[in-house]
């Protein structure tokens, strides 16, 4: 339970968070939590980073990240924690399904992140060939991984490259947007790459770990994802609420532009601020951490001015369910790079979340998202450009009006038009994993704990999705705690 605005005298070390998206946030709740005087600065004028709440044609909606992985605890404990318990809402429907070879076809069960258990599942999805080819794998010497191996080059070396073109490419590139023959296993499906070393066998792994994953969803009896009814994006403002709630202070519009140790501790630059502090957490892109870092600490400036970053954009658009008329059931489709279209996937977020179909009975929302790693050409078009061609693919996928699109047999085009739409650019907004990631997160980690009282946190690091970020703010939070001088300060001396 976070302390009262009335003990803030009370308190020991003084911590500034530098990044107000859901890692800084958490990482403040956390200090807090500990019995620190938190100040978290944010240069924009909004809190949350990729999480975003907002509304089209009246209803609410996610216009950055809309779920988060419930069997890993962090993020729903976070919401739990901020008074968001009541709120939270599973999918109403997980079932998904990919558009290739011009048609939508059921994303087949029994897979990790696309690497498939058993062939026979993925009739339709891939030929004859490729599904022959997965069955070689049994017939391979046992698998050689290394220290690091990248999912998509793996995958085809005992698979073939149709399952990766198919099904391993869009579901990493839904999570990270980026290219499968570059992603790190070890970083993006650590699971996997453990169980791979076990099993020697890919397919063997793979039934391994569903077999595992089978057992633990029946102890924990949760779902597999979770949402929150009023948007995921909702949990930035609830956690700064709790943060403000327990005396911690955040500043927004006001640019960190100098990071500075002293014989005391730290001083930070900030707007027309001058603050000192006991200690830092930097929860910002790598490369803005790697420029604060470049006077303190050249080497892991260095490192993280390496990670490089996708961009990405999210068209959510607005239709009447009368013009629209049988839209597809499932939650929505993802679309292989190898297929030649421009968006990557779309979500029918009226049939994924309970609370957006009770929000409108006459509205039918949807969103797709466009932007791969070296694709920031997509980026470069205009709004109405970026709608435009969400409408094109929609028509051939679903029809849009005209019943199903090409895959189901009837006519393509688009017959209905949005009412409202809303486009949403994430400009470097998710870090790329390649191989060897976690060696130069090791990396730049040593380096960081050189300096008493930092540490870095946020997606760069341990994953991208919203419980990784809680949790390399946690770890963040808890090692300042561990590490800070601990000076009493009480009365006059609590000021700046």
């Amino acid at each position: 339970m976070l302390s009262s605005p009335e003990d803030v005298n009370a308190r020991t070390s003084h911590i500034v968070v530098i990044g107000g998206g859901i890692a800084g946030l958490a990482a403040a709740h956390r200090l807090l939590g500990s019995g620190a005087r938190v100040t978290l600065i944010e240069a924009s004028d909004r809190l949350g980073g990729k999480l975003r709440a907002g509304e089209i044609a009246g209803v609410s909606v996610d216009l950055g990240a809309e779920s988060m992985l419930a069997r890993r605890p962090e993020a729903v404990e976070l919401a739990r924690a901020v008074g968001l318990a009541d709120r939270l809402q599973p999918p109403a429907t997980a079932s998904a399904t990919v558009w290739t070879r011009d048609a939508l076809r059921p994303m087949p069960k029994g897979h990790v992140m696309g690497v498939p258990g058993d062939p026979a599942a993925l009739s339709g999805l891939l030929s004859p060939e490729g599904i022959a080819r997965i069955e070689r794998e049994r017939d391979l010497p046992p698998a050689e991984l290394g220290d690091d191996v990248a999912v998509g080059a793996y995958v085809a070396e005992r698979l073939g490259r149709e399952v990766v073109d198919r099904l391993v490419e869009p579901l990493l590139g839904g999570v990270y947007a980026g290219d499968a023959y570059k992603i790190s296993m070890r970083a993006a499906v650590p699971q996997l790459f453990e169980a791979v070393k076990t099993q020697g066998s890919l397919l063997a792994a793979v039934r391994d770990l569903q077999a595992r994953t089978a057992a633990a969803a029946v102890q924990q009896d949760q779902p597999v994802f979770m949402g929150i009814a009023g948007g995921i994006g909702t949990l930035p403002g609830a956690v700064a609420e709790a943060v403000r709630a327990g005396g911690g202070e955040i500043l927004t519009e006001t640019p960190v532009h100098e990071l500075t140790r002293t014989d005391r501790g730290w001083q930070i630059r900030a707007g027309r601020r001058v603050i000192a502090a006991d200690g830092v957490v930097l929860a910002t892109p790598a490369w803005s951490a790697s420029a604060l870092l470049a006077d303190e600490s050249p080497a892991a400036a260095a490192e993280l001015g390496r990670i490089e970053y996708a961009s990405m954009a999210l068209v959510t658009m607005a239709f009447r369910r009368a013009d629209l008329g049988r839209m597809p059931e499932g939650s929505g489709f993802l679309v292989p790079p190898v297929d030649g279209r421009t968006i990557k996937a779309s979500t029918f977020s009226t049939r994924k979340w309970g609370w957006v179909d009770e929000g409108s009975s006459e509205l039918f929302l949807l969103r797709t998202s466009i932007g791969r790693y070296g694709e920031e050409e997509q980026l470069d078009r205009e709004d109405g450009e970026l709608v435009d061609v969400s409408l094109r693919d929609l028509g051939e996928a679903v029809g849009l009006g005209a019943g199903f699109g090409s895959g189901s047999g009837a006519g393509a085009g688009p017959a209905a038009k949005p009412v409202a739409t809303e486009v949403t650019r994430w400009i470097g907004g998710l870090p790329q994993y390649p191989v060897g990631h976690l060696t130069r997160v090791a990396r730049i980690r040593d380096e960081v704990a050189k300096l008493p009282g930092l540490r870095v946190c946020g997606a760069a690091y341990d994953g991208v999705g919203i419980p990784a970020c809680i949790a390399s703010a946690r770890r963040a939070a808890d090692e300042i705690i561990a590490t800070s001088t601990l000076v009493r300060v009480t009365g006059d001396d609590a000021g700046e």
